[in-house]
């Protein structure tokens, strides 16, 4: 039994013990139609079918298992794929009479094949349903999906995401009418073929009972389970790029020998879109990437509820395989499987090209500026926790990434002109910092330039710049925005960085007094929630010159 305790979590659910027939239903109602139905017998037998099959002319292909991997299994009933799927309760199996109902009902004189993960309760319950559907003299056929290479040794490998692959072989050749034997036979070959792994940084919430915390900060379970079952290993997680090749090496010293592969990236459950994406790239720009030719995902496919991980499936391909990869197929969820390709690049438009300014001098500027960037860099966590009450969080990640580019590129900037090197600094921030404040921001550095090209003092310059700031931002004091902090500071710099830091000080510090927000991310927020809590954008501009100061 587990030392670690239960983490309890407010869920979407109206009780545990009718979750799965709500969500079924709820799958048929949203599906338009989609030649789909369910039996008749819930809750005990929880089966969505094909309406539009003809079990006489074509086998049948039935897969299920525990409820909790969704979209798995039943998102993924339909023509090219599954004929039916049997749904158990969360993480449990189907019962008997499921599987039997069924197989009885899409089963005709073409015959059935039965996919299932291997699983002790999957194998006895689908096992004893097959075999009363034989004794009755129903053509059924079995495929148990092994693909799971955790661990290596175990006699009774887990089945787990590769059996999508097995499902997209299987129903390709039952939907151009291929017989039971056919059909089987390349089913198995696709599950002999696969291998499957996972990782994760956290175990999964089961309905109405909580998630068990045992993954620390910075670790990562390797070869965890579908039903949260700890990893084989807990390992360092460096970076989404180490935790991406630590699986695929793993994966590819398993994998039989090919001369193509086809990969499976699959959420198990609460990674992001970004995440997923980036995990992707990972795997196909590594050394790895140029014998994978074919790719599934990323997407959600067969999940964990709402763990945070990952899982990778291979697949040797074969030109029959491949043929049966890519051919049509339309259940709601499946995703189209796609060719690897090596991201394109269309050249800029010749007036985004960069301006020529001319590289020049100036230490004491160089100084500055590079000081100005190691303030704004170091106090990008806080910013950010600011901002996270106020805004969507990204305060200081947008400014520091900025700062970053401005200090990469400060060796070629036109230091010894000050109107070029304000125009310099606009059009850095054009390019690398995103938001209406990386805007604002250009703005002010381009009027600046203008006013200095002009004959302004840089005093006067920046004074220029907060004025055309105003006017294209609608921003005024007294709005809670980073001019709360900017303007008073600006006025007091002529007194020297002392006392233009006490002023943004006293600026920013104001702003968390103020009951609302007119302008900026802020005004989407009640006044409860900013209540005492300082502006992220005018606390960056008192940040800023406290430290220069």
């Amino acid at each position: 039994m587990s030392t670690h305790a239960l983490k309890t979590a407010v869920q979407f659910i109206n009780k545990k013990e009718s979750l799965v027939v709500d969500a079924l239903d709820g799958l048929l109602r949203a599906s338009g139609g989609a030649n789909l139905a369910r039996l008749d017998g819930y809750p005990g037998v929880k089966v969505i079918l094909r309406t539009d099959h003809k079990p006489n002319r074509k086998v049948a292909i039935i897969a299920g298992g525990g409820s909790g991997h969704e979209p798995a299994h039943a998102g993924f009933v339909g023509k090219g794929m599954l004929t039916a799927a049997v749904c158990g309760e969360v993480f449990a199996s189907p019962a008997i009479d499921a599987v039997f109902a069924a197989i009885m009902a899409v089963t005709g004189k073409a015959g059935c094949l039965v996919i299932f993960k291997n699983y002790t309760g999957d194998r006895l319950n689908f096992g004893l349903a097959v075999e009363r559907a034989r004794a009755l003299g129903k053509k059924v056929e079995v495929v148990i999906v092994k693909d799971d290479i955790a661990l290596p040794e175990i006699p009774q490998p887990r089945g787990i995401a590769g059996v999508m692959f097995v499902e997209k072989v299987a129903g390709h050749y039952a939907e151009k009418g291929a017989d039971l034997k056919t059909v089987a036979a390349m089913a198995q070959k696709a599950a002999d073929g696969l291998v499957s792994l996972g990782i994760s940084l956290s175990s999964c919430t089961l309905p109405g009972i909580g998630r068990e915390d045992r993954v620390p900060h910075g670790k990562a379970e390797l070869g965890l389970g579908l039903h949260g079952e700890p990893g084989v290993d807990l390992v360092n997680l460096e970076s989404a790029r180490q935790a991406a090749l630590m699986v695929a090496d793993r994966l590819f010293a398993a994998a039989r020998p090919a001369k193509a592969y086809a990969l499976l990236v699959n959420n198990l459950g609460s990674t992001t879109a970004l995440e997923m994406s980036l995990l992707t790239n990972e795997v196909l720009a590594s050394k790895h990437g140029a014998k994978i030719k074919l790719v599934l995902g990323p997407a959600m496919l067969v999940s964990s509820l709402d763990m945070h991980g990952f899982s990778l499936s291979l697949l040797p391909l074969t030109p029959d395989f491949e043929k049966a990869l890519l051919s049509p197929a339309s259940p709601l969820v499946w995703p189209p499987i796609r060719a690897h390709v090596k991201p394109k690049l269309v050249k800029l438009p010749k007036e985004m090209k960069a301006k020529g300014y001319k590289a020049s001098k100036n230490a004491a500027l160089s100084a500055l500026v590079n000081k100005a960037c190691d303030i704004l860099i170091t106090a990008e966590p806080t910013l950010n926790a600011l901002d996270a009450k106020v805004g969507d969080g990204d305060t200081g990640s947008t400014i520091a990434t900025a700062a970053r580019h401005v200090q990469t590129a400060l060796p070629l900037m036109p230091l010894a002109r000050l109107d070029q090197f304000f125009a310099a600094t606009s059009d850095a921030l054009t390019r690398t910092m995103g938001g209406s404040s990386g805007v604002l921001l250009a703005i002010f550095f381009s009027a600046a330039s203008q006013a200095a090209a002009g004959g302004a003092n840089w005093q006067k310059a920046l004074q220029a710049g907060l004025d055309k700031m105003m006017a294209y931002g609608g921003a005024k004091p007294g709005d809670r925005t980073m001019i709360d902090a900017l303007m008073p500071a600006l006025a007091a710099l002529p007194k020297g960085l002392d006392a233009a830091a006490k002023a943004a000080r006293e600026g920013a510090d104001a702003t968390a007094k103020m009951k609302s927000a007119r302008a900026g991310r802020s005004s989407y927020v009640s006044a409860s929630n900013l209540a005492g809590v300082t502006d992220p954008g005018a606390e960056a501009i008192a940040v800023l010159l406290e430290g220069l100061r």
